[in-house]
């Protein structure tokens, strides 16, 4: 069998490749032949212009430095997120060595998920101090700390002034087992809530995210780079050996920031320092002269040809390189747009094997995925919904049913016989009606009748004490109109427990009418009126309140007003609902508004713009 070689096209490389190829070809290689060429050109000119560049890069990492730290200076504001952290610290006392041991197992346990476990990789060690407390959690074994050289640690430092502070390795006496350096960044704790200081917060950091910083300022192998305090204790040191020594000339520098030659016993360097107005240290960049001047010097000429033919050449391929990268990309940003505005019927075709070819796979597969869970969570909640709606509708009042076998108990020891057996076929007509009918929608004749079965009962009940009357009008006459099913009954139910209980009797209003809305589209609306005790306004905003929300009450009383109204409203949209209107001491009336159905199947589209089946 005969293999081919597979053909490698710069197409099919991946994206962080053709990246380091450009990078190489526009910037590093030109760069460094210019640079190579032009400080052996020129070496006074490079001195020179070196000792001016350098105290601005050092300033710029001075910055980035300052920054980072910052960055990290906000971490104990993380603390405020965790109630459990919170309530920890405020803690004063304890009634047991176990309660101490507990709270500093959760402290310890929050430190190690949120600090050292939490993305930041700069912290390899998390310390609090509070109220003679020590919480802490650590990448690798400590051991040496003196919490005691730690100023105030435990109460409010007047020199920190509720900043930031750095403290030296020299300042704690801490050490990690691997002798890692590191800083220690300490900010107090406060409490705004309570206006206290909680204690003091130590994060301990290590100092590689430096080594990321200053990578582009140590430019040769004898160049040097270094941070120190204002009494010259070194901080940071290229050479991981003179950390924690002293720069014995620092004493002996003729300025703090800027440029200078420093010549003596030895080879004379070129040494560049700018400090830090934040945390007052400073970084010292020192070099040789003799690596800036070492190289020859070379034909002019030679150096102005070869720099207008590689900035020819750079120019010409960033050109053709970028139109090349950017086309995928610009094509996945217009398909991206589409899908901002509700377009998921999009397709991004997949022509490379290189990040953009991946990125497209994994822009349809994501678009695929939300279109189907779209679909998915859409089909999940009708469910649940429709599952909701019929078990709210098989719900019978158990007080109703057992006030009204009771009465039919009474009924037959007094020996009423025709009463007994019309209440017995009112209640297994409701029953019926209730628990027989599976439809979730029924003629507005059958929701009346219903209604007034209840009634009939409830009169058996109460007697004098109890009055109704039923509309019949041109709404139950002629071509049948639906409702949704058991929407009236309750609101009765409603009206009858809360009017008996305040007033001796009771009388109540229900009708049903058509009326037409501004769109031209006839609605259809019950209203119930009592002679009731009204409605207080403070209660009355309360339901209103509540009518607001189309959330089923699953409580013993969910088939309440708000859940009548809710029920419309997710059945035929948010136009319709439940609306009332009462006055304290004259009655009140409870209005029902539905659109006029011919159908038993319900809306082939819901108003409101909701689609419904």
């Amino acid at each position: 069998m005969i293999f081919k070689p597979r053909l490698i096209r710069f197409r099919d490389f991946r994206l962080s490749t053709k990246l380091m190829i450009a990078y190489l070809l526009l910037t590093v290689l030109p760069m460094s032949l210019l640079g190579y060429i032009s400080y052996a050109q020129y070496a006074k000119s490079i001195i020179q212009q070196a000792g001016e560049d350098m105290p601005e890069f050092l300033d710029q990492a001075n910055a980035n430095i300052d920054k980072h730290l910052s960055d990290l200076a906000a971490l104990p504001d993380l603390l405020f997120n965790s109630e459990e952290a919170l309530s920890i610290l405020r803690r004063d006392s304890y009634q047991s060595r176990a309660d101490l041991n507990r709270d500093q197992y959760a402290m310890n346990s929050y430190l190690s998920r949120t600090y050292i476990e939490g993305g930041y990789q700069d912290v390899v060690g998390v310390f609090i101090l509070s109220k003679h407390r020590v919480f802490e959690s650590s990448k690798w074994k400590v051991s040496g700390m003196d919490w005691n050289r730690v100023p105030n640690p435990y109460g409010e430092d007047p020199e920190l002034g509720g900043q930031a502070r750095i403290l030296l390795p020299g300042e704690a006496g801490l050490r990690f087992a691997n002798g890692e350096p590191y800083l220690l960044l300490m900010r107090q704790i406060n409490d705004t809530d309570n206006r206290k200081i909680l204690g003091t917060m130590l994060v301990a950091i290590q100092l590689s995210y430096i080594d990321h910083v200053l990578r582009n300022l140590e430019r040769t192998a004898n160049a040097q780079l270094w941070m120190m305090n204002a009494q010259g204790e070194i901080i940071y040191h290229t050479d991981r050996g003179k950390i924690g020594a002293r720069d014995q000339e620092t004493a002996y520098y003729p300025l703090k920031s800027g440029s200078f030659i420093r010549r003596g016993a030895g080879p004379s360097r070129l040494i560049s320092l700018s400090p830090s107005e934040v945390y007052g240290w400073s970084l010292a960049y020192s070099i040789p002269l003799a690596d800036l001047t070492r190289r020859t010097d070379l034909v002019r000429n030679v150096t102005i040809l070869i720099f207008i033919v590689f900035v020819t050449i750079t120019a010409l391929f960033s050109v053709l390189f970028s139109l090349r990268v950017t086309r995928p990309l610009h094509k996945l940003s217009i398909l991206m747009k589409e899908v901002e505005t509700g377009n998921f019927r999009v397709d991004l075709p997949v022509e490379r094997r290189d990040e953009a070819g991946m990125l497209a796979q994994s822009f349809n597969s994501m678009v695929s995925t939300i279109r189907d869970l779209i679909d998915k969570n859409y089909r999940i909640e009708i469910s649940h919904k429709e599952a909701e709606l019929y078990a709210l509708q098989s719900q019978i009042q158990p007080h109703f049913l057992y006030n009204t076998l009771e009465s039919i108990g009474m009924a037959v020891e007094e020996g009423e016989k025709e009463t007994v057996v019309e209440m017995v076929t009112l209640l297994g007509r409701m029953l019926r009606f209730s628990v027989g009918n599976k439809s979730k929608y029924v003629t507005i004749g059958e929701e009346l009748q219903h209604t007034r079965d209840y009634l009939a009962i409830q009169k058996f009940r109460f007697e004098d004490r109890l009055t109704f009357a039923i509309g019949n009008n041109a709404v139950c006459a002629g071509e049948p109109r639906y409702t949704p099913k058991f929407i009236l009954q309750p609101v009765v139910e409603n009206a009858v427990k809360h009017g008996l209980e305040a007033r001796r009797s009771l009388h109540l209003d229900i009708s049903a009418d058509r009326e037409v809305r501004d769109s031209g589209e006839w609605d259809i609306v019950f209203r119930v009126r009592d002679n009731g005790p009204g409605i207080s306004p403070e209660r009355m905003r309360e339901l209103e309140a509540q009518l607001q929300t189309d959330e089923l009450d699953r409580r013993d009383s969910g088939l309440g007003l708000k859940n009548v109204n809710a029920r419309i409203r997710i059945m035929l949209g948010r136009d319709y609902g439940l609306q009332l209107h009462s006055r304290p001491g004259e009655g009140t009336e409870v209005e029902l508004r539905i659109p006029e159905l011919t159908s038993p199947g319900g809306p082939t589209k819901a108003r409101g713009g909701e689609n419904r089946g």
